[in-house]
């Protein structure tokens, strides 16, 4: 399967629309079906945190690749977030 990121080969002009989006836009557009990774710390570890386009809090993974991994198993669309 591959990975699905919108931003790496998006036109210039999907990129400015996604960017100029709110949070309530995003959710409306789909939560149910974007993602995006954050990095936090948990008990004094890095760790990486998944959220739905709303802002929603959904997994916690304890890197990056496996927090990626999660968002491509349930078949989401990660995000960039800047």
């Amino acid at each position: 399967m591959t990975k699905r990121t919108v931003g790496v080969d998006a036109p210039h002009s999907e990129l400015a629309a996604i960017r100029a989006m709110t949070a309530k836009q995003l959710a409306q557009l789909g939560m149910a079906q974007l993602a995006y990774v954050r990095p936090v710390m948990m008990d004094g570890e890095l760790a990486f945190a998944i959220h739905g386009a709303d802002g929603t809090p959904v997994a916690v993974a304890p890197d990056r690749d496996m927090a990626d991994a999660a968002i491509e198993q349930q078949d989401l669309v990660q995000v960039p977030v800047h």
